[in-house]
């Protein structure tokens, strides 16, 4: 591959440290991140049917600190794909704004703001 071959393939890649393209990736990673999830809390629910024992130790081990900060980073995420996900039905039921690099950053923001509510709860 030639010089300017490379070249142009990094240019062509430009668009890949838009703010709004991070915001798309971030949306997409987190739903990926929340599906993982869902089989954990099916086997929570699995435990609360087999009984008061099996859902009592389950509830013992979430008291470990490394799953309350795996919790907060779970309403982050929750948090960072509810507001992409508004994001993306604004972009396509309305005009397109000119500040739309402003409202992802004030999204991660608010997910940031609402993650750090929660760990304070939780503490």
């Amino acid at each position: 591959m030639s010089f300017n071959e490379k070249t142009q393939l990094r240019a062509g890649a430009a668009y890949r440290r838009d703010w709004l393209w991070i915001a798309a990736l971030v949306h997409r990673l987190s739903g990926v991140a929340l599906a993982i999830f869902l089989p954990l809390h099916f086997l929570a629910l699995g435990l609360a049917m087999e009984g008061d024992a099996s859902l009592d130790g389950f509830l013992k081990w979430t008291d470990n600190p490394l799953v309350k900060l795996a919790e907060t980073g779970l309403v982050v995420l929750l948090t960072v794909h509810l507001l992409g996900g508004i994001r993306v039905l604004l972009i396509e039921n309305l005009t397109w704004q000119s500040d739309q690099k402003s409202m992802a950053v004030v999204a991660i923001c608010m997910a940031l703001g609402v993650g750090l509510f929660f760990a304070i709860n939780l503490i």
